[in-house]
């Protein structure tokens, strides 16, 4: 269980690092249809925000995740070379 679960954190897919956005994003989504069924201004347009926020930071978190470690192993290889 253990080499699993440190697998599905060094793995290359992101799934973990943008996790907490997506959960925020999630959360902004839920706030916007509460607040869009009951029909209540403030609670859809602060969902909206907080969706949109949460979908930023999902964003940012797979590419500081990602991203950042795939081009140091480029830039790495291409200094061998």
């Amino acid at each position: 269980m253990r080499n699993i679960l440190r697998s599905i954190h060094q793995s290359e897919e992101g799934h973990v690092h943008s996790f907490p956005g997506i959960l925020i994003s999630a959360a902004g989504v839920l706030m916007l249809a509460i607040g869009a069924n009951s029909d209540t201004g403030w609670l859809t347009i602060t969902g909206g925000i907080i969706g949109a926020l949460g979908y930023l930071a999902w964003d940012v978190l797979r590419h500081i995740g990602i991203d950042y470690d795939v081009y140091k192993r480029l830039d790495a290889l291409e200094k061998k070379q």
